[in-house]
């Protein structure tokens, strides 16, 4: 029991931590289609709702810049990238699933969010 009240006042620090560190995103799109439009406005609602100025987004064009979708391994479009704060995290789709984004993220616990609590 006091290993898992350990492991969980350890993620609750990390989790904390993370709260100053400033995340940098990378969404990369396949051209000007509807799928990249609903992935580019989901994103940029969850950031300003949970992360306010404390991000950089990046929207990468792989139809304009190639390379980039070979130097990040990009097989499919759209795709956000979380490089920092680590680990590097990768999510695929026009990431309408909020709940999964805020936890892939690590935003679950910032603003009071309590979406990943298990109502069981």
């Amino acid at each position: 029991m006091d290993d898992e009240i350990n492991k969980f006042d350890e993620f609750e620090a990390i989790t904390a931590s993370k709260k100053g560190e400033k995340y940098v995103l990378r969404l990369f799109i396949a051209g000007i289609n509807p799928r990249s439009k609903n992935a580019i406005e989901n994103l940029r609602k969850l950031c300003e709702e949970n992360l306010e100025d404390n991000y950089e987004l990046e929207i990468i064009d792989i139809y304009q810049q190639p390379i980039f979708a070979k130097e990040g391994h990009i097989i499919a479009a759209p795709t956000l990238i979380k490089e920092l704060p680590l680990p590097i995290r990768r999510f695929v789709g026009d990431l309408s699933d909020k709940k999964k984004l805020l936890l892939g993220l690590d935003l679950r616990s910032q603003k009071g969010d309590k979406s990943h609590v298990n109502k069981d």
